[in-house]
C-alpha cells in the first residue's frame, strides 16, 4: 500500500511538471518586436510610408515613427496586439487601426514593415527576421613589447 502511494505520488508530480513546462514554452517565448516605417517594394508596387505612425501596444506608446524611423518593444507569447495612429501627411488628421498578429515561435528579433501592415500585404511581406549589420570582430592579442635598451638609473 505504501508503495503504492508512493509511485502515484511521483506519477502525479511528473505530470504537473509536464504541464507547468508545456504551458511555459507556450506563453512564455518572449520576442523583441521592431517597427519600421520605410517604403517596401510588393508586387511590384511601392507601398510608401505615411507622415508618421504612432504605435501603441498593451495601452503604452511606444514610438511615434516618422519616415524610415524604426521602434521596438519587448513582449512575451505568440499573440501581439498593437494599434496603429497614423497621419498621411504632414498637418492632416489622425486615423486609429487595430491589428492582431500571431509572432512566429523561432524568432528573436522581429521586423514588423508598417506601411505593409497598412497596405494588407501577406505576411511573408510586412514580417522578417532582425539582422544584426554590425560586423563581428575577432578579439585581438595585443603585442607586448619589451624595451631592449634599458637605461641606467641615477646613481649606479
Amino acid at each position: 500500500m505504501k508503495s503504492q502511494k508512493k509511485w502515484l505520488f511521483r506519477i502525479l508530480a511528473l505530470l504537473v511538471l509536464v504541464i507547468v513546462v508545456i504551458v511555459m514554452f507556450i506563453i512564455g517565448r518572449g520576442h523583441t518586436v521592431y517597427f519600421d516605417n520605410a517604403t517596401v517594394e510588393y508586387d511590384g508596387k511601392s507601398l510608401d510610408c505615411p507622415y508618421a505612425v504612432e504605435v501603441i501596444v498593451k495601452d503604452e506608446k511606444i514610438a511615434k515613427l516618422f519616415k524610415r524611423e524604426r521602434g521596438m518593444v519587448d513582449t512575451m507569447g505568440q499573440q501581439f496586439h498593437m494599434d496603429l495612429l497614423v497621419t498621411e501627411e504632414k498637418g492632416g488628421a489622425e486615423e486609429s487601426y487595430a491589428y492582431d498578429l500571431k509572432l512566429p515561435y523561432g524568432m528573436d528579433g522581429i521586423v514588423l514593415n508598417l506601411p505593409a501592415i497598412l497596405a494588407g500585404a501577406p505576411e511573408e511581406v510586412y514580417l522578417s527576421e532582425f539582422v544584426s549589420l554590425a560586423p563581428e570582430t575577432e578579439e585581438v592579442e595585443e603585442e607586448v613589447i619589451i624595451d631592449e635598451f634599458e637605461m641606467p638609473l641615477e646613481g649606479e
